[in-house]
């Protein structure tokens, strides 16, 4: 049976985006050195500021030397709820994994922390490394028949480095001293349960916002021109009803 993709749409690629914004793990496929064959792990994720993904795995992993052998691999994500898990929407992305050092592992580091707090405890282990997933081609499945091919740009945004070297600081900031405007955002502007909201991240698109397991996303509209523009966005968000 052919697959036959629908047109690509904004709230499809919207969609897509927010389940690689919030993902908190993943089935990672990548091809095992000996046999060529698929192997697949779950692996803990974050995203870089550009939205590519990005993980942790251990030198004592399969997948770590599989990776090293061959950079190709696939990202599925989703998460099914109750019913047929096929009526739940997934984004399987295509691409290659990239092992990162230098400012690259510092910024992958502290976003991933950020969202999986408890890696702190062997992140800094020497046998332990960041990979980034590179995307070149994503297929996001929304339920039955609606299934929309996508490419990198549909995924990616251009980091800015200017907001990229302020994340840490108006991250550390907002959850010091604007908690109020924090729960604001996540359960009067996106509905959801209360409790106590920390902001784990800060790119042009958008915000990710968690409490222990949950993660949601609030984006941008429109998304950043600059970075002067972050303070009078969330400033202006705060006082949205």
């Amino acid at each position: 049976m052919t697959q036959t993709h629908q047109p690509v749409d904004a709230d499809a690629v919207r969609s897509a985006k927010t389940l690689l914004r919030t993902a908190r793990h993943g089935a990672l496929a990548a091809l095992a050195p000996e046999t060529g064959a698929p192997l697949v792990s779950r692996v803990s994720l974050a995203t870089l500021p550009d939205g590519a993904p990005v993980f942790l795995i251990s030198q004592l992993a399969p997948h770590f030397a599989a990776l090293q052998a061959d950079a190709r691999c696939s990202l599925l994500l989703g998460s099914p709820g109750k019913g047929d898990p096929l009526a739940h929407p997934r984004l399987a992305i295509q691409g290659k994994a990239i092992a990162l050092e230098g400012k690259q592992r510092d910024s992958a580091r502290s976003r991933f922390l950020a969202r999986q707090p408890k890696a702190a405890l062997y992140a800094d282990f020497a046998d332990f490394a960041f990979w980034a997933l590179q995307p070149e081609t994503a297929d996001y499945y929304g339920g039955y028949a609606k299934a929309s091919a996508l490419s990198a740009e549909h995924l990616l945004k251009q980091a800015d480095p200017a907001l990229a070297a302020m994340e840490a600081g108006a991250v550390g900031h907002m959850n010091e001293d604007h908690r109020d405007a924090i729960k604001h955002y996540a359960e009067t502007l996106l509905g959801q349960a209360q409790g106590d909201w920390q902001l784990a991240s800060l790119d042009a698109e958008g915000m990710d916002l968690v409490l222990g397991d949950d993660v949601a996303r609030l984006w941008f509209d429109p998304p950043l021109g600059a970075a002067k523009e972050l303070r009078p966005r969330l400033v202006q968000l705060a006082k949205r009803g």
